[in-house]
């Protein structure tokens, strides 16, 4: 298919479609003459994902750009490949490393022991879990800490159906790919469920008053 065919089939600009080229994010097509190319549904696959992983994910292009390589890079172990799209959703501030010893990293670290986890002292969601947790006591509410071990717990309950879920895939560019998608895509999808439960609950414990 030619350009405007591959725009039309991923409602992509034709503009968008030759930034993602001259950036590497989309694969080049066959060039069928000096100016001409011919692409096919693998780039309409490809450009969705690009989408989706800007759009819905959240990722600037060049982040995109990270993690799509990690997708090709068949040469990368899948736990590498992990460990790029976790830092691909840990691009802020709150990921930054906590100086010093807190209450938080204290913690963190106590519920790793606790919980057997594995998990290398680079992991962006140590610095992130310690930041929240002291946060929650500068604003003056230290209670909320006390979720921390819930949470950890429903984390792991998170991360097998993740895992199972890899699992399935029998080639490993499949895994690649299943891990960068739910790992980006994942983070909203916890969040959005997370606001649905939170009302849900809330309506049974401190419903409102009937009228």
């Amino acid at each position: 298919m030619r350009i405007s065919e591959l725009s039309s089939a991923t409602g992509v600009t034709v503009p968008s479609i030759k930034y993602y080229l001259r950036e590497g994010l989309l694969p080049q097509g066959e060039l069928t003459s000096a100016n001409q190319a011919s692409y096919a549904d693998s780039h309409v696959q490809r450009l969705k994902l690009i989408r989706a992983l800007i759009d819905v994910g959240g990722l600037a292009v060049a982040t995109a750009k990270d993690v799509l390589g990690a997708i090709d890079d068949t040469s990368l172990p899948l736990t590498c490949v992990f460990g790029i799209a976790q830092r691909a959703v840990s691009d802020t501030s709150l990921y930054e490393p906590v100086e010093g010893e807190t209450d938080g990293t204290r913690q963190v670290r106590e519920t790793i022991d606790r919980m057997g986890w594995h998990v290398s002292s680079d992991n962006p969601g140590i610095q992130g879990a310690a930041r929240v947790i002291d946060t929650y006591t500068r604003v003056g509410h230290p209670e909320l800490a006390q979720i921390w071990e819930g949470y950890a717990e429903a984390a792991e309950l998170i991360a097998r159906a993740d895992l199972a879920t890899v699992a399935r895939n029998e080639r490993l560019e499949a895994m690649a790919e299943t891990v960068v998608v739910g790992t980006v895509l994942g983070d909203a999808l916890v969040s959005s469920l997370r606001r649905m439960a939170q009302e849900h609950i809330s309506n049974l414990q401190f419903p409102a008053p009937k009228e």
